[in-house]
């Protein structure tokens, strides 16, 4: 915990940019277009704005990953080269491994075995090996890519990972075992295999290639759908070429495996895949983490090209741009990194990209002739495109350019465009209502069967200063009262004015931080740190804490607006000691109440009881007077 770094671990995941001494970027928990995404590198936090999740490198890896907290150590172990040492696991223990985490193990071990089968196996190296050989494949490349040989039997893998221990359960749901009663056949045996990454490197399924002829069999097999494999959410290739595609700040999509591995060969790292699926949302969002430029690279299959246009609109409605390069007739990216030199390949990518406009409209215009009511389809076509382009001087930019290359006047196209706009807003006014109403019948229903929010009681507010206070300044030291020359700390203090006074809170999670804070002072004679709240334990209460450090007010963002506070060290003084005077006036007014109701209810006071309520009175005027306030 202590070496990770939270913005080294979480950019290799988010895009992040410098913001003052944070980073921001996009959230990778839900499609939003304004980055809301803060890291912080001095509170070794994050806290996601739009979906509201947050904290520490631990607790982001549990919820990006789905990794349990053993798994989200050992990966940072990993990426710092820390060795851990790990006992045994007993069979309970085992056993309580979970389904996902099990399905994983499954697969890296097949993913170890099919390699070790292509490299020491004579029928793997004379067989599969030497067909990657014959696709122009280097060793290193074929390593990198952790390509692999599945034995042409039956039940050969099978066997081998049953006698290894893994379960035949686990075998059966990642698909790399197809169990038909008492049989048991191996998916992919006589193929050469291609591992399915996730962008963290994990094996998430397999793609194999049959090499004998055999009319019945397909020539590629994807691993089924599972927990742990979605086709439309992932892409071949991410695990390689993530960090080179946020270096260039493009990628590069094509269609297959091969694409992918040749062009990465060839020098262009930045380059992923949909392995043959229609372009999908999460697909894009999965790119749009690195860079909001893509670029598809087309063969010379008409019916292909057409087909992908869809794909097109999906990417400009995510509020990204799109190049386009089609490869000359015959050649895919394949065949033609193959045939060019890295110099040539890289000249071809920059001279023949086009956008997105100019590439549609070279496509539609073919066929239109000199129909002019194709033309005005051809058009509509174009401009409900551009419709999708979130930017207003964008869309207005590409509707000048197609009247330019469809010869028609502008005004007609915006025209369109207007009207396209207006449908799509009125669709989206709809759906926010229709979900503006679920909404609202969901709290009402809040209303009806659960009791008051905690943020409703009147001291949340009071208690949450102390919090926040404690959280991210407990260390800070000062001289509190007047009749010591000692120093203490800003937690010391708070903890001894509530103490003496008999103080506790009512909201149970600034308890729970208050109790942790006196406990660990009063045995451990230290000051507790926020970072103790984010190692795992109770979900709530983590997020509640990232919640007050990263609310935590920056003095000089005043000093923009020119407003000039007092220096951050008076200011952090003073505003401790009016939170501990607020909280007790809070608390004093709440009992001066309570006495109160007993008399509007008709019952009698003690002596004792109007004594203290007159003392009590006293005391919250002598209180108020130090707070400036005027009853």
């Amino acid at each position: 915990m202590d070496t990770a770094r939270i913005e080294e671990v979480i950019g290799d995941f988010v895009t992040l940019k410098k913001a003052g001494s944070n980073f921001k970027g996009l959230s990778p928990f839900s499609n939003e277009r304004t980055p809301s995404f803060m890291v912080s590198p001095a509170k070794q936090i994050f806290k996601d704005f739009s979906s509201g999740k947050g904290g520490s490198v631990i607790t982001f890896l549990m919820e990006h990953e789905q990794f349990t907290y053993p798994e989200a150590l050992r990966y940072l172990a990993k990426r710092y080269n820390i060795e851990v040492e790990e006992t045994g696991q007993s069979e309970e223990e085992q056993e309580k491994r979970s389904e996902r985490e099990s399905m994983f193990l499954v697969n890296q071990f097949a993913n170890d075995y099919f390699q070790e089968q292509l490299w020491k196996d004579d029928t793997g190296r004379a067989i599969g090996l030497s067909y990657f050989k014959e696709r122009g494949f280097t060793d290193e490349t074929i390593k990198d890519f952790q390509l692999g040989y599945s034995q042409d039997g039956y039940q050969i893998f099978c066997d081998h990972a049953l006698e290894k221990g893994y379960q035949l359960e686990y075998l059966d749901k990642v698909g790399l075992v197809k169990v038909d009663g008492e049989r048991k056949i191996d998916r992919f045996r006589g193929r050469v295999m291609f591992p399915i990454l996730s962008h963290t490197g994990r094996v998430l399924g397999f793609g194999g290639r049959i090499l004998k002829k055999d009319a019945k069999a397909a020539k590629y097999l994807n691993s089924p759908e599972s927990d742990i494999y979605h086709k439309s959410k992932i892409l071949y290739g991410i695990y390689q070429a993530k960090t080179a595609i946020a270096r260039a700040d493009e990628c590069f999509l094509v269609e297959g495996y091969t694409d992918v591995i040749s062009l990465h060969q060839a020098g262009i790292k930045n380059v992923v895949a949909s392995s043959g699926t229609a372009l999908t949302v999460d697909q894009i969002i999965l790119i749009k983490r690195y860079t909001r430029n893509i670029t598809l690279l087309y063969d010379g299959d008409p019916a292909g090209i057409k087909a992908s246009l869809r794909g097109i609109d999906l990417i400009l409605e995510q509020g990204m741009n799109v190049g386009t390069v089609l490869f000359p007739e015959g050649e895919d990216p394949d065949s033609f990194a193959k045939s060019v030199s890295q110099a040539e390949l890289k000249d071809y990518l920059k001279e023949e990209k086009t956008n997105f406009l100019a590439f549609k409209a070279k496509l539609l215009l073919a066929e239109v002739g000199n129909d002019p009511l194709a033309k005005a389809k051809a058009a509509r076509e174009m401009v409900q495109s551009i419709a999708l382009i979130p930017d207003e001087l964008e869309r207005s930019a590409y509707i000048q350019e197609t009247a330019r290359l469809l010869d028609l006047e502008e005004r007609l196209l915006f025209s369109e465009l207007g009207q396209i706009r207006a449908r799509s807003i009125e669709k989206e006014n709809q759906r926010q209502q229709r979900e503006k109403q679920g909404l609202k019948e969901q709290e009402v229903m809040k209303v009806v069967e659960a009791p008051a929010a905690l943020e409703d009681n009147p001291l949340y507010v009071q208690e949450r200063e102390l919090c926040s206070l404690l959280l991210n300044h407990g260390e800070t030291i000062f001289p509190f009262y007047e009749d010591s020359e000692e120093e203490e700390s800003i937690c010391e203090y708070i903890l001894t004015e509530l103490v003496n006074d008999n103080l506790s809170f009512e909201h149970p999670h600034f308890q729970a931080i208050y109790q942790h804070y006196l406990k660990v002072f009063n045995e451990e004679q230290r000051i507790a740190k926020a970072e103790e709240f984010l190692r795992g334990g109770d979900k709530e209460l983590m997020h509640l804490v990232v919640d007050l450090i990263a609310e935590e007010p920056e003095l000089h963002d005043w000093r923009r607006k020119r407003i000039y506070p007092p220096d951050k060290e008076t200011y952090l003084k003073r505003f401790t000691e009016e939170a501990v005077l607020r909280l007790k006036e809070k608390k004093i007014s709440q009992l001066i109440r309570e006495s109160q109701e007993k008399l509007k209810l008709g019952e009698s006071l003690s002596e004792d009881e109007l004594s203290t309520i007159k003392q009590l009175t006293l005391l919250r005027v002598e209180i108020n007077k130090r707070l400036n306030r005027i009853l």
